[in-house]
């Protein structure tokens, strides 16, 4: 499998996907063409979403064709040279994947090695679910089941952040509830600015912050770029 899991598309005060086009370039190397899905859009359209990462693909020279304008979505991923996933609502995303048979075409492509790019709920669907995402469920998808291309869970957007004043629960918090009711699963706390690349067979933590770990009956810790990653293997 080759993946590269990034947790956000836009750091604050950049333009759109400006700190990681070079590293997806560098990941997409010999790829002329990539089959975006969209589906995690919202307030915006299809249309307008898949212009915008066609802006900034073209800094890289790889051609963005949206799977949202295809005649047989699914005939899009088989013939795809890499697959992109953006951002957006999870629960939009899996919904509409799942009503076009995305999962499994997308899955079996990773499988054979074909490239995958995912940000934000692009990364989240790539786990065994979509459980670990930050957004609302504003729509129902059949199931909270993902591609599962990765046996970990993944909290893109990862905070440590307790405001002053707030009485709710931290992001960790959140995270230790998912860990009581699924003992079984690593959860990562992918944090801003951050990516996953895994590739032969390994995985790496690229950017300049930590990742927190999290596992029932594991105190919470934290890995750093270089550090071993075959725990979640």
């Amino acid at each position: 499998m080759n993946l590269l899991l990034i947790s956000n598309s836009t750091n604050a005060g950049e333009e759109y996907l400006q700190y990681p086009i070079e590293r997806i370039g560098a990941f997409l190397a010999g790829v002329e063409e990539v089959a975006f899905v969209p589906y995690a859009a919202v307030t915006f359209s299809y249309e307008a979403y898949e212009a915008k990462v066609a802006a900034r693909f073209e800094q890289i020279g790889v051609r963005v064709r949206s799977v949202h304008g295809q005649s047989d979505p699914r005939e899009a991923i088989r013939r795809a040279q890499a697959i992109c996933v953006g951002g957006g609502n999870t629960f939009a995303l899996a919904k509409k994947m799942q009503e076009q048979g995305l999962v499994r075409e997308i899955a079996d492509k990773i499988a054979s090695g074909t490239p995958y790019v995912g940000w934000s709920a692009g990364s989240n669907v790539t786990c065994p679910t979509i459980c670990t995402t930050n957004d609302m469920p504003i729509v129902q998808p059949e199931s909270f089941d993902a591609i599962g291309a990765v046996k970990f869970q993944i909290n893109p957007h990862y905070l440590d952040a307790n405001p002053e004043g707030h009485a709710g629960e931290t992001r960790e918090q959140r995270i230790m509830e998912y860990i009581e009711a699924n003992p079984d699963r690593w959860v990562a706390g992918l944090r801003e600015g951050c990516m996953l690349h895994l590739h032969d067979g390994r995985m790496e933590l690229i950017g300049s912050r930590p990742m927190r770990m999290f596992k029932k009956g594991v105190e919470p810790f934290e890995v750093a770029a270089g550090d071993d990653l075959g725990f979640l293997l």
